[in-house]
């Protein structure tokens, strides 16, 4: 029997280290830019084509490398950051595996130009599919000039399941947000088929935030400072006011590194607590420093993941400093007392001739409230006509009858003739069927086989989806033109998907005007959203197009309906009348699906006849 375990070639095990490191072209970029930081580059520029599928390129002044030293990068465990594993426990950089320029070189076609500081030439090197094409001398500026193309040209299946190149120029933003956040004394600039998006110069922190995301999120930051024998904390958090339920700029850095910590963001949000709604997250920027070893950054391939030795300790620093923050800067409510136009009260001087004594209390002995006394007594009886005083409740009874006969009626509808309302949902509705409102929440009805019970804003928000979604598909949105438009400010990532979905907001009535720096008014809005926040309304289709895995029309148009429905619905607590709940149901039985809302849950139940016999015993 032959030997069947065998060495796998370089090129195939790259490929397999590039699909755990190299997951889209924002992970190219991530690495590259934290390789510039580690070679101590005070100015790093970025470039993509085609949001990272024709090309990437990321220029730096750092140090530069050798020849040897260029050409030994590529190769797999290739590091100087660490020698022995106690290293991985002490760790002062950003990269320190060693994989990430394999892993970049095994999926594209990569050409890299370095010069040192104290050299007059450098030294540039093409790396194609892992395989050294060619290494020649040249002259070029100092640091290191990375040029990225045709990324996974051998890796089809990977290339195939990119997501569109509005999508992964978003995550690429996100990357490098989240590295220029934690490095404001590095300049950057960021450019996209040739547009600047971004361009930063050397700044403090709180300037850096207010670039990166714009000057009325700076408004809208109080800052944070704690240091103890365990960590420092500082940073920014976001006043209560701040509050939104979706899209907060939400970021944790740990030693100038990025890191997401769901235990350490559960500390900042009970800091909040009944401060803002249950639902509702603010911003913050906050900075951890603490002791190397005290952390583990090894326990993830993308290095977001990061394990504190004292995390329980940590949090109660962090709650306690999160609620000196908010009472230091007035952000917690107080109790204020209005006194104006009260009298003053005079300082008492006592006086130490004058015997304090005791107040005497004077009691009336022959009072007697029961006692008839004659005319000109001062307690004389008094005659009671009973009638008179409860003459008036007889009425007030006939009127409270009057107000519940009227609610009744708003609450519960009879209708004679609505066997076909439920055809297409399999249910025969019985002939004398009557529909009931349950806490402005339920609406309850007689079918054939029991009880059905409705969720009236699901119900709606079906209805709504779904004549958005007409809307967009043929293009019949109506525009409510707004008399005071308001402005909204997006970063440039927000804006990235706001450019692709702007077709199809202006299809549901919304009219959009750009006024540059990724501001726009808002000029008009769909007919049928009366009363809604538009700015809130407009944030949260982008920031639902964000988190969306594809963003290709059809999901944008699910997008946007659905946020308009969840919108504009009806909410729980309002009471409808009788012809309000039969318009409800008919519609919602009109509708291609009306046992689920568009984002799977459920609209309605039916208690069976034999269920409620059970019950009743």
């Amino acid at each position: 029997m032959s030997d069947i375990i065998h060495l796998l070639p370089d090129s195939v095990a790259n490929q397999i280290a590039a699909g755990e490191v190299i997951q889209r072209p924002a992970s190219v970029i991530k690495e590259l830019v934290e390789n510039a930081i580690d070679a101590g580059a005070q100015s790093i520029q970025v470039l993509v084509i085609d949001s990272g599928r024709t090309s990437i390129q990321v220029i730096d002044d750092g140090k530069g490398m050798s020849e040897t030293d260029a050409r030994l990068a590529f190769e797999r465990h290739a590091t100087s950051k660490i020698s022995k594993a106690a290293d991985l426990f002490e760790l002062h950089t950003m990269g320190f595996r060693g994989e990430a320029l394999a892993s970049v070189a095994a999926v594209a076609h990569v050409t890299l130009k370095t010069r040192m500081d104290d050299e007059e030439l450098g030294s540039q090197i093409s790396i194609a599919g892992s395989k050294i094409e060619s290494q020649e001398v040249i002259s070029c500026s100092k640091g290191s000039n990375f040029i990225v193309n045709d990324l996974f040209f051998n890796v089809p299946a990977r290339r195939k399941f990119l997501k569109s190149n509005s999508t992964e120029l978003a995550n690429i933003t996100t990357e490098f947000e989240r590295i220029v956040l934690v490095h404001p004394d590095i300049s950057f600039s960021f450019k996209s088929n040739g547009a600047e998006l971004y361009h930063l110069p050397k700044q403090s922190f709180r300037q850096r935030i207010a670039a990166v995301f714009g000057r009325h999120l700076d408004q809208q930051l109080l800052t944070l400072d704690v240091e103890t024998s365990l960590a420092r904390i500082s940073g920014f958090i976001g006043r209560p006011e701040s509050a939104i339920k979706r899209g907060p700029k939400q970021f944790f850095f740990v030693n100038g590194r990025y890191m997401r910590h769901p235990y350490f963001h559960k500390a900042v949000m009970e800091g909040y607590n009944h401060l803002i709604p249950a639902d509702a997250q603010v911003p913050y920027f906050l900075y951890f420093e603490v002791n190397p070893g005290d952390i583990d950054v090894n326990i993830h391939p993308t290095k977001t993941e990061i394990k504190f030795e004292n995390e329980t300790s940590i949090w109660k620093i962090l709650l306690a400093a999160v609620k000196e923050s908010l009472d230091k800067f007035n952000a917690m409510p107080t109790i204020e007392f209005d006194t104006e136009g009260m009298p003053d009260i005079p300082v008492y001087e006592q006086d130490n001739n004058i015997p304090i004594e005791m107040p005497s209390v004077h009691i009336n002995q022959n009072y007697n409230q029961f006692k008839s006394t004659e005319s000109g007594s001062n307690y004389s009886r008094q005659k009671v006509d009973w009638e008179t005083l409860y003459g008036g409740l007889e009425k007030a009874d006939s009127k409270a009858e009057q107000i519940t006969s009227s609610l009744d009626d708003m609450e519960v509808a009879s209708e004679n003739d609505t066997t076909s309302l439920y055809q297409d949902n399999n249910e025969i509705v019985d002939e004398a069927l009557q529909q009931m409102q349950i806490k402005g929440r339920y609406i309850l009805t007689s079918v054939k086989s029991g009880l059905m019970i409705i969720d009236q804003r699901r119900a709606h928000i079906r209805i709504l989806y779904e004549r958005y979604m007409e809307q967009l598909e043929n293009r019949t949105g109506v525009s409510q033109r707004v008399l005071f438009p308001d402005v909204i400010h997006f970063s440039p990532t927000e804006e990235t998907i706001l450019k692709e979905m702007m077709e199809e907001l202006g299809a549901v009535g919304f009219d959009l005007a750009n006024l540059g720096g990724g501001s726009y008014s808002i000029n008009g809005v769909p007919a049928d959203t009366q009363g809604i926040n538009p700015i809130t309304l407009v944030q949260s289709m982008v920031h639902s197009a964000l988190e969306e895995t594809d963003s290709a029309k059809k999901e944008i148009n699910h997008v946007l309906s659905l946020s308009l429905a969840k919108s504009a619905a009806i909410v729980y607590g309002q009471i409808l009348s009788a012809k309000e709940i039969t318009a409800l149901i008919d519609d919602l039985f009109s509708c291609s699906n009306s046992s689920l809302t568009p984002d799977g849950h459920d609209i309605l139940t039916i208690i069976k006849e034999e269920e409620i016999e059970k019950r009743m015993g």
